[in-house]
């Protein structure tokens, strides 16, 4: 715990808390992506994120009552030192398209992360952090010319390739650039398999090191994605052989080769199984065997959803409710009820995988007593049958009004939401315990 003590003391945070300090009591409302407050609120030493939203809630007039996100930093630290100790070998360099969140990459930056960035605007937001272009890796596949021109220009070398286009783009826009060539992987276990879009075949590879030489680029290593949420932990393993033999492949053909790139792919969300020490061991069992200790090669991974996906916790607003009735197997007539949230698929539960079945959700009111539950639907609040949470979930009968809060929603929630029928983005509250202060972020 005193390691996330003296994170919050460090100067960015300093800083922060000065400012949000001149704004109490202020119109404080942030209008443009480089202010970071809108609010500050003092909380209790110790307090939980649940108690935190049930104070939050209760002081709620009835004209805010806005779907919000709370943010537990000392989550994000905690992921990242168990990062290091399980992987020792290998240097987080994290995705920032995961959750782009400004006080999530602060705290990384500070801990040391490099960054994973796949546009032109999070090279820049990384840099604006005062994180050196080293740390970036420009891990797209399929870059504008323009933007592998920006990096050229702000000092950003290491980015990836898959294709002779793409070397050919990099070769006229950034000659001095060091090209990391992604590989393919087995992912067909994983939920999102990215395989299908991105990585050459091994069999490709001869050649596209070969073109690398004749543009004068410099191949410096090999990367790999195995897909996102992962269940087989052995992919990781068949991926890393792979990569030794592009590994020495790009060495035969004169390519200094001194980095080697896992990816991601790491679970993120509380109880996930595969556990991610299973991971771990596949990983470094792998990496000793074809990557030993004395060979002198960088390792660095690219998770984004093991660091921010149960460090964030959405709360919603019922504003809507009705009910229906079904007849069950047994011929009786059963009671079934509809509730609209002031959040959904449009929002931040864009993404299938926080939808449907799965989906981690309970009431902020006690109903651990209530004597029946009922089938229940969760609607979001735009104008289309589309938006559906889930509608797989037995919960006590709610009311309009109630709140109820999501778990483990920093992993691709807030960085795909949109603004459809005009919802805006809610807002993001960060208990900072040791300074008895939150800070509240607006998208």
């Amino acid at each position: 715990m005193s390691q996330i003590q003296d994170l919050l003391l460090q100067d960015t945070y300093k800083k922060h808390l000065q400012v949000g300090k001149q704004l109490k009591g202020k119109d404080s409302t942030c209008n443009g992506t480089d202010d970071l407050l809108s609010n500050v609120t003092i909380v209790k030493e110790g307090m939980s994120v649940v108690e935190f939203i049930q104070n939050k809630t209760d002081s709620l007039g009835p004209d805010n009552q806005d779907a919000f996100y709370v943010a537990d930093l000392y989550d994000v630290v905690n992921k990242y030192h168990n990062f290091c100790k399980e992987l020792s070998r290998v240097k987080p360099f994290y995705a920032v398209k995961c959750n782009s969140s400004k006080l999530v990459l602060q705290t990384l930056a500070i801990l040391g992360t490099g960054f994973d960035c796949a546009s032109k605007v999070e090279i820049d937001l990384v840099l604006s952090l005062g994180v050196p272009a080293d740390d970036i890796v420009y891990a797209n596949t399929c870059k504008q010319p323009s933007h592998i021109r920006h990096a050229a220009k702000n000092g950003v070398l290491k980015m990836t390739f898959d294709c002779e286009s793409e070397l050919l783009k990099v070769a006229e826009n950034h000659p001095a650039a060091e090209m990391i060539l992604r590989i393919v992987t087995n992912d067909t276990d994983s939920v999102s398999v990215l395989s299908k879009k991105f990585g050459a075949c091994l069999p490709k590879c001869e050649g596209l090191l070969k073109l690398a030489n004749i543009l004068n680029l410099q191949v410096v290593g090999v990367s790999f994605h195995i897909g996102s949420k992962s269940k087989r932990p052995e992919t990781f393993s068949w991926a890393i052989a792979d990569a030794r033999y592009v590994f020495d492949l790009g060495r035969k053909f004169g390519h200094a080769m001194r980095l080697l790139d896992i990816g991601g792919g790491f679970p993120g969300d509380d109880n996930f199984q595969p556990a991610f020490s299973e991971f771990t061991a596949v990983i470094n069992k792998a990496l000793d065997q074809y990557f030993p200790n004395k060979e002198e090669v960088e390792i660095i991974a690219e998770p984004g959803r093991y660091f921010v996906a149960s460090a964030f916790t959405a709360a919603l607003n019922i504003i809507g409710k009705k009910e229906d009735y079904f007849t069950d197997i047994d011929g009786k007539e059963q009671r079934k009820l509809s509730y609209y949230l002031n959040d959904g698929a449009f929002g931040t539960f864009r993404l299938d995988e926080l939808r449907g079945k799965g989906v981690k959700l309970k009431p902020l009111k006690d109903y651990q007593h209530a004597q029946k539950h009922f089938p229940s639907i969760l609607w979001g609040p735009c104008c289309t049958d589309h938006d559906i949470i889930t509608e797989e979930v037995s919960l006590p009968e709610l009311e309009i009004g109630d709140w109820i809060i999501f778990s483990n929603m920093g992993a691709y929630s807030l960085s795909v939401t949109s603004t459809f029928n005009g919802f805006h983005h809610p807002a993001v509250y960060y208990p900072l315990r040791k300074d008895k202060i939150t800070i509240t972020q607006k998208m």
